[in-house]
């Protein structure tokens, strides 16, 4: 729960940060045009081409660019905060793999050190103070998910210090929303999920949910810079939060066509079509995932082979192939333990699959064994270990 909410208030200080930055825009348009590189307009085309590269997973163009960008501004923290967020993607992919953090912290510790140096000099740079939020918000997210939580609220700590929240601009531009509607969802959705935080987020001005969505939803259709972020986050509360499977779907179906070579938006596109039903539809991008992850495509590994492999099971399942789901309820096991994610529901529910398929060929030792496997990775109030144990009895197992 802990590990959870860590992450969530990060996610929460990152939009913050971006609606800062966005509102410094806005003042910077009335008070001094020229004087913040984020408004430079032919520079913001050349900065969406390197996103889209980044999004795309293509790593080698996206940072070419931000090599020209780096020789043309040596003393500003864009490049190598840019170069930080390539990492991060590389990392959202599958954040238990550790592989990437020394990277990403290096660059964000670049950033903030050449943020630093011009807030210094002139503390009411506002884009200074952004890119000093948002690379402490992104560092706090990081430490969360490591669970280093002296790192984690040092970092929080240090984002908010540089944070001067605004709001009710949105008329200015819709960028502006961002920061505005993941404050609105999180400050409402913590404390109805975790009451034990409702005197902390009482310090902070009262949210509104539905509102949230509705301003994510007016960033994911009018944004310039932002579009995609909201995307993400739209496609994401409506799978799990707001049981919106349908939505979820449309939104992850656009951004897999947008950007076909993402493996977090390609797994998430396949997740939601079996969500929805669409098994059928859901088992072939599953199995174009396997596909790509046996060609060595960057960021597709055994954690999106796990997805994979599972819906590939249930489907086959479905149809009658016995032989072609229990394959593939192995390779989720396979690919789950390469992931070390034998906790997670698609490893435990492959083992009781597999568990029941040998004791309907009367195989009981087999049996036996795949239905211990999940009580041992399964916590006890687990509906899988629940499952197991109950099975164990009805069949003297």
């Amino acid at each position: 729960m802990i590990a959870r909410v860590a992450v969530i208030i990060g996610v929460w200080i990152l939009g913050l940060g971006v609606a800062q930055a966005q509102q410094s825009e806005v003042d910077s348009m009335i008070t001094a045009p020229s004087r913040y590189l984020l408004l430079d307009r032919s520079l913001q085309f050349r900065i969406t081409k390197a996103i889209n590269s980044m999004y795309n997973f293509d790593f080698p163009t996206a940072e070419r660019d931000y090599a020209v960008l780096a020789l043309q501004y040596p003393d500003h923290p864009l490049p190598e905060f840019l170069v930080a967020l390539g990492y991060w993607w590389r990392i959202e992919v599958d954040v238990t793999n550790e592989r990437y953090d020394a990277t990403f912290v290096k660059y964000l510790d670049r950033a903030i050190a050449k943020a630093k140096t011009m807030f210094d000099a002139d503390e009411t740079n506002k884009e200074a103070a952004f890119f000093l939020a948002a690379g402490y918000g992104f560092q706090s997210r990081l430490y969360s998910e490591r669970r280093s939580w002296t790192k984690a609220a040092w970092s929080g700590r240090n984002a908010l210090k540089y944070m001067d929240l605004s709001r009710g601009e949105e008329e200015f531009n819709p960028e502006l929303l961002l920061g505005d509607a993941l404050f609105n969802y999180f400050s409402e959705w913590i404390p109805e999920n975790y009451p034990l935080l409702r005197p902390v987020m009482a310090l902070f001005p009262k949210g509104n949910k539905q509102l949230g969505l509705q301003q994510l939803e007016q960033v994911a259709n009018n944004a310039f810079y932002t579009r995609v972020e909201a995307q993400y986050f739209l496609f994401r509360l409506y799978a799990s939060e707001e049981k919106e499977p349908f939505k979820a779907l449309q939104i992850s179906q656009y951004l897999n066509a947008k950007f076909p070579n993402n493996p977090y938006f390609h797994r998430s596109y396949a997740r939601h079509l079996y969500a929805v039903g669409r098994f059928p539809e859901s088992a072939q991008q599953s199995k174009e995932i396997l596909s790509r992850i046996d060609e060595g495509m960057p960021g597709y590994e055994s954690n999106s082979g796990r997805y994979a492999s599972f819906f590939i099971a249930q489907y086959s399942e479905r149809m009658g192939d016995v032989a072609e789901a229990k394959k593939y309820y192995l390779k989720t096991l396979s690919y789950g333990e390469e992931s070390e994610s034998q906790e997670s529901g698609y490893y435990l529910h492959a083992l009781l699959q597999l568990g029941k398929m040998a004791n309907f060929e009367n195989n009981k030792p087999l049996a036996k064994k795949y239905f211990k496997e999940v009580k041992k990775y399964a916590k006890r109030k687990h509906p899988a270990h629940q499952e197991a144990r109950e099975f164990i009895k009805k069949n003297k197992l």
